[in-house]
């Protein structure tokens, strides 16, 4: 009885006070009956965040991934990843698509980078110095221009014809490098250039998930304090000799207090 009386006193002071409390388990309940498919790259799959499953082989996909820790934490009805490590729009289309149908109903996607070459980008920066490490970004970002609005708008019209009546939401990629502090390795030219080129990747990706009614998850803001050259946790792997896969990717903390909570905010 005097729980009850407690709980109604701080209701109706929650009232008078124009307070609205929301039930934590809410969004969890919400969310309950979704069906859930994500699809995209290495960003999405999880390389380097650790603990990659067995059956994904060499998509390597890790049950640290943003995707897996919506799994693990809000329960949908159903879920399924298919994202995979090194995955451009053209194999989005033709290998992940087919996972959607008219009952999925949450699908989230990364994917683009590697259709202007991350990869071989930060190859080039670390190997060959400033000057062509600015030429690459310089070729990616005329490329990006040029070619990736029709590329993700041929993967948005494939999720929305294979997918309907889905929510769907297009997750971007952090900013490499916190710029203005001391740091080793690259210049601050090749950093700020690679940030510029992750910046105009990312815009021209709002741009073209907004054009097709999708909502857009922004991750930069929050990995600000944790990227490379940050003086906070790092949310991301430095260049790795050991293990080069792993450069440049989110780590399990980078997912979990990056990625993730971007996502679930932006899932509903």
């Amino acid at each position: 009885m005097r729980r009850s009386r407690l709980a109604t006193l701080a209701l109706t002071l929650a009232a008078s006070l124009g307070v609205t409390l929301t039930l934590g388990a809410a969004p969890a309940q919400a969310a309950a009956t979704d069906r859930y498919v994500a699809l995209g790259d290495s960003y999405a799959s999880g390389v380097g965040a650790d603990s990659d499953t067995s059956e994904s082989g060499s998509c390597l996909r890790s049950t640290n991934a943003y995707p897996a820790l919506y799994n693990t934490n809000i329960r949908p009805a159903s879920y399924r990843s298919v994202a995979c490590s090194g995955a451009t729009t053209t194999d989005v289309i033709n290998n992940q698509l087919s996972a959607l149908s008219s009952t999925t109903t949450l699908v989230s996607v990364t994917i683009g980078g590697n259709d202007v070459g991350f990869s071989s980008i930060m190859s080039t920066c670390v190997l060959q110095g400033e000057t062509q490490c600015v030429a690459a970004v310089q070729a990616a970002e005329d490329k990006a221009r040029t070619q990736l609005p029709g590329k993700l708008a041929n993967v948005y019209n494939g999720i929305r014809s294979r997918a309907p009546s889905a929510r769907v939401v297009v997750v971007g990629y952090p900013v490499f490098y916190q710029l203005g502090t001391v740091c080793v390795g690259l210049s601050a030219t090749s950093r700020a250039k690679i940030n510029e080129g992750i910046n105009l990747v990312d815009d021209i990706t709002r741009t073209a998930a907004t054009s097709a009614g999708f909502t857009f998850a922004d991750v930069r803001s929050i990995f600000v304090g944790h990227q490379l050259c940050s003086y906070g946790e790092k949310w991301l792997h430095a260049l790795n000799y050991l293990n080069l896969t792993v450069s440049y990717h989110p780590t399990a903390a980078g997912q979990s207090g990056g990625y993730y909570p971007v996502f679930r905010s932006a899932a509903g």
